[in-house]
């Protein structure tokens, strides 16, 4: 029986991902079991839901009397369409990335440990604003927990792997082995592990870097060998604009953004500089929450110009905008 999960339960799932302490953790799981619909089909989730937030109170409680585990003061808000997060061996290439693909100034230089914090970017797509984050590079020693946690709730993950030297593969096979040694993981896609809801799976994408070298050819067919990953990969040079068009839209691709438009009932044509975005599949209820919170409260149809079906079309709030709809709410 499939667990027909419910929106309410997919967005406090995507919180838990997003989750920075254990306080968090507990509430989100929390309301996942709240909202999860109830049946057989949900039999083994909600028990592995209740599994979970024992444990939680657990560790929790085991936190208080020792004293320690404070949040950390690190927080970065965050920003644009969506939150993509590059990682990466030392010298892999990431700051020159985020230079390249946005208009931050991150230190550059060619010795390895240049990057010693996390620093944001802004990447646009046609009139999206998509932040970038790069991290201070991941060895089988060095892995600090803000970087995982920004991994977890990342809606997309960039690992860069140097092909510019033989220790670039080395590197990325430490990398790789220090991220599985935690419940935060790389995969092609984003979850939850069902067979333990602490493990979580962050989708991810691979920027194969100083690919124009004439070794890298060779170490790209090592790479492929070894079979270390199932992930799509992009042949990038993070210092030449023109290699990173595939890049730019696989990234804007990955994190499946549907932009929407809103208009007043008085104006004849919306502001299309400036969209509102979700993710693909979200209701419009989530735009509505964005406009204010009032629209999503007081809500009571909203109507829809969408190519090539919709012309002022009367929806509700559960519509499933496309991508490009315009919008306008009436409360």
């Amino acid at each position: 029986m499939p667990a027909n999960l419910t929106h309410k339960y997919l967005k406090a799932e995507q919180a838990y991902r997003r989750a920075v302490t254990l306080d968090e953790e507990l509430a989100c799981l929390q309301e996942m079991l709240r909202e999860i619909p109830k049946h057989k089909g949900t039999d083994r989730l909600q028990a592995d839901l209740k599994h979970k937030i024992r444990r939680t109170k657990q560790d929790l409680e085991q936190q208080q009397k020792r004293g320690v585990g404070k949040p950390s003061n690190f927080r970065l808000a965050r920003q644009g369409a969506g939150r993509v997060v590059l990682i990466g061996g030392p010298n892999a290439g990431k700051s020159q990335l985020l230079a390249s693909l946005t208009r931050a100034t991150p230190e550059v230089a060619p010795y390895p440990f240049t990057t010693r914090d996390h620093t944001p970017g802004m990447m646009t797509w046609e009139d999206v604003a998509i932040q970038v984050v790069d991290t201070p590079p991941i060895t089988a020693d060095l892995f600090d927990s803000t970087t995982q946690t920004l991994i977890r709730g990342a809606d997309l993950v960039v690992l860069v792997v140097d092909l510019g030297a033989d220790e670039g593969i080395d590197q990325l096979q430490e990398l790789l082995g220090r991220l599985n040694n935690t419940k935060t993981r790389l995969a092609a896609d984003s979850y939850l592990d069902e067979g333990d809801i602490g493990v979580s799976y962050t989708k991810t994408i691979v920027a194969l870097n100083k690919s124009d070298l004439q070794e890298a050819s060779e170490r790209m067919q090592l790479l492929h060998e070894l079979d270390a990953y199932r992930m799509a990969e992009y042949c990038i040079s993070a210092q030449n604009a023109d290699s990173l068009v595939g890049l730019r839209n696989a990234i804007f691709e990955a994190l499946d953004i549907v932009r929407v438009y809103t208009k007043t009932p008085s104006e004849k044509t919306p502001d299309y500089s400036h969209p509102f975005t979700i993710h693909r599949g979200q209701p419009l209820l989530e735009v509505a929450e964005q406009v204010h919170k009032d629209f999503a409260l007081k809500l009571k149809y909203a109507k829809v110009w969408s190519e090539p079906t919709h012309a002022g079309t009367i929806v509700k709030a559960n519509y499933v905008p496309r991508d490009r709809d315009v919008v306008e709410f009436h409360v």
